[in-house]
């Protein structure tokens, strides 16, 4: 019987090393060709290995949260036919893309055609963009509903009492009003408890929009808009008994409404809170020197802390914000979310975003690009503009901040691209993201508005030019046609990198993006 060691291998382009954060076998287990045998933390992503041997695994020679140079062996597995020959021992194939061809220099010219698709005299030719390191941004907390922690016994055991006593003194419930539900999603969900007013555009925001007998138009509706969160009597009595608001509950229903399980979630994670905020401050008598947590730098923090520092001493930034009345959009995302071709798609303003900074871009060429050094060998540089767009959406993750890219996000329709953003934040946050969906990036979007905030100065994504940060959207008091109404007011901020991307240019971009958000029927052009 023969033991094969299986390499470390190089799942990335230029990986070195690597971080084993789980194995997915033990000494004595039986594995097939492909069986996942760990999950390993590269600069880029959280990557699951599979194995290249079958065989009963004999050893693991890395323990669990040490960092590996690539080619280091890090598995034995042992034959079980030690009479047969033995398989070749062939590495296991990279799992990322291969990489991409380089990028072909901007031509001095205005281009009559379209901006998207490949240019006429070299239509062979596609810049893959740079493959550096992690695209970074600030973006999204993850999913509350992904990161809720694991249900305590005796918050299940209390909860589920009262639900069965409410639901014995109310044999028939009464049914709630058949309101529309507008759910408001930027992106990723804010952490439950305590959300302020300015928060309740950022996450799930569940509001039910009624409107008055006899009122029409736009500020008639958004002046009647009414919140109301949907939940079940005996939920609403649990939630008396257990002190919780209601609007602070992230709402999983199959009409968005709260359930008994949102509640206990809700509870779990206001508990863990709690119980971290007593321990955090530790004992107050040990000195000082022996209450200072150390987090080792590595992985994904590490190689985006290094690409920050680059970005922002390498590209020189200047910031453009503008504040935007996106009550169009809200009411065009409202419309969506109740049509047959929508039906279980996820639909944010994040989505009308993505198609305005598409469009604009289109108009504005230059914010598409990447600033090459030495590009001909002779120290002289070149700009690179891209007819495609790989549209990146900054995502915090549980394994750090991360910004997958959408490729050729100008071809998708408008229901492809909210499937698009859908896969992509579902897998950013469930720490699923390859290190081939983060390269070649050209534009970033990231949407601080999901946290509550207004809007940043982002730092821009090494290799790109531009960067557009979405603030969160709240009713505001807005003067129209020469009187003070609420409107929902939005505020745009976007970093660009000088050397490409004068001041006019980006004023000009920017406002071409927020055009969109006050009319959306600018798409149909």
């Amino acid at each position: 019987m023969t033991v094969k060691k299986f390499n470390l291998p190089d799942v990335g382009e230029g990986l070195t090393e690597a971080e084993i954060v789980s194995w997915k076998v033990k000494p004595g287990d039986t594995v097939a060709i492909n069986d996942v045998i760990c999950e390993i933390e590269t600069a880029k992503s959280l990557v699951e290995l599979p194995s290249p041997y079958a065989g009963t695994v004999a050893e693991l020679l890395v323990p669990e949260g040490i960092t590996v140079e690539v080619g280091t062996a890090i598995i034995g597995i042992s034959d079980n036919a030690p009479d047969e020959a033995a398989p070749a021992s062939a590495p296991v194939a990279p799992l990322a893309a291969q990489p991409a061809a380089p990028a072909s220099p901007a031509a001095e010219q205005v281009f009559e055609a379209s901006m998207y698709g490949k240019l006429p005299e070299d239509p062979g030719t596609s810049d893959g963009g740079p493959a550096g390191g992690p695209l970074v941004g600030s973006g999204p907390k993850a999913d509350a509903v992904k990161r809720r922690p694991r249900k305590r016994p005796e918050v299940v055991a209390s909860v589920v009492a009262a639900a069965s006593a409410a639901a014995t003194a109310s044999a028939t419930p009464a049914a709630e009003p058949s309101a529309p539900a507008r759910t408001v999603e930027l992106a990723a969900p804010a952490p439950a408890g305590g959300r302020s007013a300015a928060a309740t555009q950022g996450a799930t925001t569940q509001e039910t929009a009624t409107q008055a007998p006899g009122l029409t138009g736009l500020g008639a509706t958004v002046s009647g808009i009414v919140n109301r969160v949907l939940a079940k009597p005996p939920v609403r009595k649990i939630a008396r008994e257990l002190g919780i608001d209601l609007a602070d509950v992230v709402p999983t229903g199959t009409r968005g409404e709260v359930t008994r399980e949102d509640l206990v979630s809700y509870q779990s994670q206001r508990d863990a809170e709690l119980d971290q905020a007593d321990k955090f401050w530790g004992a107050s008598k040990k000195p000082q020197d022996q209450r200072v947590e150390r987090i080792p730098v590595k992985g994904v923090r590490k190689a985006t802390a290094k690409a920050m520092v680059e970005s922002a001493f390498t590209a020189p930034h200047v910031s453009i914000f503008v504040d935007v009345d996106a009550s169009r959009t809200m009411e065009f995302v409202k419309r969506l979310k109740a049509s047959r071709d929508f039906e279980g798609i996820k639909v944010s303003p994040l989505l009308i975003l993505s198609k305005a900074v598409i469009w604009a871009a289109a108009r504005n060429p230059s914010v598409n690009a990447t600033w090459v050094e030495n590009a001909d060998g002779k120290g002289n540089a070149e700009i690179h503009v891209k007819h495609y767009m790989n549209l990146g959406i900054a995502a915090a993750t549980p394994r750090g901040l991360m910004v997958p890219n959408i490729k050729d996000a100008q071809d998708l329709s408008l229901k492809e691209l909210a499937l698009a953003l859908n896969e992509l934040a579902s897998t950013a946050r469930a720490g699923k993201t390859q290190p081939a969906q983060m390269q070649g990036g050209s534009l970033t979007i990231t949407n601080v508005g999901a946290l509550g905030i207004d809007t940043g100065t982002p730092i821009i994504n090494p290799g790109e030019v531009a960067i557009v940060a979405f603030g969160t959207i709240k009713q505001k008091p807005w003067v129209l046609d020469g009187e003070v109404i609420p409107r929902w007011i939005t505020t745009l901020g976007g970093s660009f990198d000088h050397r490409v991307v004068d001041g006019d240019l980006s004023a000009r971009f920017m406002a071409d993006v927020a055009s969109i958000l006050e009319e959306p029927a600018l798409l149909l052009d």
